[in-house]
């Protein structure tokens, strides 16, 4: 379950947090009516670029609070001001009673400010909204309403305007209903997709997985329990009910939250699908994408490689040194190409893979690099070679999770570290985490899924990629070694080729330049400088 924070961990984190600024709430006064991610949902759909909102969310954090504010506001406005009907859809009759209360209850806000400039927002013969307000529908003189209707698909039809579907997991037919909503969308209407999660094959983690994997445009915001509790959530319990806020008592109430739900904790407060059974890539997808024919280098020195003398380290590495220059020698000249490098000195496997782009933005495997017992300073010096004479190369994402470090770093100083304060260098330190892995995935995965990506046929790649599974709805490689003796692997080419995927869609700028003769592949091959130039980033 996803709760690492101790109830101690919590109260001394929040405490520290309030103590920032000391005498906060005096100084504030009366909070705001609104929460900060309950003023965000509010904002997105605001704004004009958001045709279609997806959240998903916690339970209990009373975000359809906060679409009630939005609903009475678009629908007492008048049509030039882009007023329209709301229509609300939730499985539960009781959830549609609640949200037509709470819309009557912003409704009579916004109309007692509207009396004020002397305007109206229900008729002028109903002004607190008696008559207008009823069990499902708020009519406003404006012309539009309010409206819960059931789940079922045709309650949209022949409708328009805004559509929010609450706890959208749990519909009869979430494809359908989406299918009828979105048509909205042609007459200048609105789709609101709000859910806790219900597993990972629900069609409403599809829709969210498509759009963190860019193959879907919609709007997209999370928010899990505790940003909610950090954000203010029990602070407003707290004001509602009379009681005086504490860390403690925060602290307290949140792990008595979390114990209610138990195992389906994660599910129900954190924002994470029960994960399905099997690997996040069947093998059968993964076979049908090893169609390229790109060499796979692989070198392996002997424990006692360090006590050898420099004549025969040199042996050890000729073949490597000199496969890897023929390979570089072939790559396509007129492609650009992207480099991903995983890290690891005892236990486990270096993979470096690169990636080549052609012009319909297909991602082929270009050449992969793996290094078993090699020294640091041995792979500094392979993957320098691929740095240096991968042609147009966009950038290169390598693994800086402990010992990695060094190499990114070593890298770095040659072709520039990107950070924020310089987003022209060549190599970006990736300190794998929990987000990473959860936005940078699914892209992968759909490359995959629409034949846009090529692999080298190899049945040790293959086990690699299988290797990836959903851990608490995140892909990622569990601490799970497959193999035998000292040849273990751990999934080490899905996390290169996953690190040259993200590599690949990064914004590069490369402001050198490069020869035509080089590019044209008139310069030396046995000069690397000559024939390429020595980039600067």
């Amino acid at each position: 379950m996803t709760a690492p924070i101790t109830k101690e961990q919590w109260a001394e984190a929040r405490r520290t947090a309030t103590e920032v600024l000391p005498g906060l709430v005096k100084e504030v006064g009366l909070p705001k009516a609104l929460l900060p991610y309950q003023g965000r949902a509010i904002a997105l759909l605001e704004s004009t670029a958001c045709r279609v909102l997806f959240i998903e969310k916690s339970r209990r954090i009373g975000l359809t609070f906060g679409f009630a504010a939005y609903a009475a506001l678009r629908a007492g406005r008048a049509k030039s001001a882009g007023g329209m009907d709301v229509m609300y859809i939730s499985y539960s009759q009781e959830m549609t009673r609640e949200f037509i209360d709470a819309c009557a209850m912003w409704a009579r806000a916004y109309s007692d400010a509207a009396i004020e400039v002397g305007e109206f927002l229900f008729d002028d013969s109903d002004k607190d909204g008696a008559r207008s307000i009823q069990a499902f529908r708020i009519r406003f003189a404006s012309g539009f309403e309010i409206l819960a209707l059931s789940s079922a698909p045709r309650t949209l039809r022949g409708k328009q305007g805004v559509v929010m579907i609450d706890e959208a997991a749990f519909v009869d037919s979430l494809p359908e209903l989406l299918k009828a909503a979105l048509a909205f969308l042609m007459w200048g209407g609105q789709v609101v997709v709000c859910s806790t999660h219900d597993g990972t094959e629900n069609e409403f983690n599809k829709q969210i997985q498509a759009i963190l994997s860019g193959r879907s445009k919609y709007s997209h915001l999370r928010i899990d329990f505790d940003q909610a509790l950090k954000e203010g959530l029990y602070e407003r319990i707290c004001l509602v009910n009379g009681i005086e806020w504490t860390p403690e008592g925060e602290a307290g109430w949140r792990q008595e939250i979390i114990d209610f739900y138990g195992d389906g904790a994660d599910e129900e407060l954190f924002c994470i699908p029960t994960a399905g059974s099997g690997a996040w890539l069947a093998a059968p997808l993964i076979e049908a994408r090893m169609s390229a024919q790109s060499p796979i280098i692989r070198l392996e020195l002997p424990r006692d490689y360090l006590h050898l003398s420099r004549l025969e380290r040199a042996i050890h590495m000729a073949s490597a040194i000199s496969d890897l220059g023929s390979a570089l020698k072939q790559l396509d000249r007129a492609r650009r190409h992207a480099f991903g490098f995983d890290f690891a000195r005892v236990a486990d496997l270096s993979v470096g893979t690169l990636l080549s782009i052609d012009r319909l933005l297909k991602r082929e495997e270009a050449l992969t690099l793996e290094m078993r017992n090699v020294p640091g300073d041995e792979q500094k010096l392979l993957t320098r070679m691929i740095l240096e004479n991968a042609p147009r190369l966009v950038g290169a994402a390598f693994d800086a999770t402990g010992m990695g470090w060094t190499v990114a770093e070593d890298m770095g100083r040659i072709f520039g570290i990107r950070t924020p304060d310089y987003p022209g260098g060549l190599i970006e330190a990736i300190k794998f985490s929990q987000d990473w892995y959860r936005f940078q995935m699914p892209p992968l995965k759909a490359a995959f899924e629409d034949d846009a990506i090529a692999i080298t046929k190899d049945d040790e790649h293959v086990t690699d990629l299988r290797a990836v599974k959903v851990v608490a709805g995140i892909p990622k490689v569990p601490d799970v070694r497959t193999g035998e003796g000292a040849k273990k692997r751990h999934g080490d080419f899905a996390i290169s080729l996953a690190l040259a995927h993200y590599a690949s869609r990064q914004q590069w700028t490369e402001y050198d330049y490069q020869s035509v003769a080089s590019l044209a592949g008139k310069g030396d091959d046995d000069d690397a400088e000559s024939e390429y130039g020595r980039r600067h980033w």
